[in-house]
């Protein structure tokens, strides 16, 4: 049976509906910055998830290849996650989608090098006919966060996070968003197949403990 992450490390991938810290390990991942409205048809955000999954699933299927990756399991490609962030905005602002920087990225296994990245890269563009290079290997050590299940419309994850911030408070810890440490989100549902009311998604925040006494 193939090796998947979200029942492997469901402390990471399938939290409940209530706020709960982790402490996040080091992984690698395959990225692709942006900016822009994401609902944009053929937009940049659009372009990125097909690169994205192009990279990846060219990974997935290395071992039908002559490029034998040393340490290789079969495995099942994890799910799309997202960095976001908004220039000199707190929070977020949904009325201006345009403005949202973003990282988009999904989860290589650890036995996947720059090497093998590279050549991923270089295989999905003649295969796929599709310009990859924006595609980059990142290394991403998230560390301490808190996280909640979010169920529904993106839309109302403010409500969302208000749970978190109000566990935050009481636990004795605060915040700790920044240009390094960002808004996280992992995707579970297929929006294309999904009513919104039912998306399943992981929201993650950056923490540390708060200095008040």
């Amino acid at each position: 049976m193939a090796f998947d992450f979200k029942k492997k490390y469901k402390e990471f991938y399938m939290p409940k509906n209530k706020p709960e810290i982790v402490n996040v390990p080091e992984a690698n991942y395959v990225a692709v910055r942006g900016k822009g409205d994401p609902n944009e048809e053929d937009g940049d955000y659009q372009k990125a998830i097909n690169v994205l999954y192009a990279v990846a699933y060219t990974l997935k299927m290395s071992y039908k290849t002559d490029h034998q990756i040393e340490g290789f399991f079969e495995y099942v490609v994890p799910p799309l996650e997202g960095f976001w962030w908004q220039d000199n905005v707190e929070g977020v602002d949904y009325s201006d989608k345009s403005t949202f920087n973003w990282i988009s990225v999904i989860r290589l296994p650890d036995f996947i090098t720059e090497k093998d990245f590279k050549w991923a890269v270089e295989t999905a563009e003649k295969k796929k006919k599709l310009d990859c290079s924006k595609a980059e290997f990142m290394t991403i050590d998230e560390g301490l966060c808190v996280q909640i299940m979010h169920s529904g419309s993106f839309e109302d994850e403010p409500a969302t996070v208000s749970l978190m911030d109000s566990y935050l408070t009481e636990n004795g810890y605060i915040n700790d968003l920044s240009a390094a440490r960002l808004h996280h989100e992992i995707y579970l549902s297929d929006a294309r197949k999904v009513a919104p009311e039912k998306w399943k998604t992981v929201i993650r925040h950056p923490i540390r403990k708060s200095e008040r006494k």
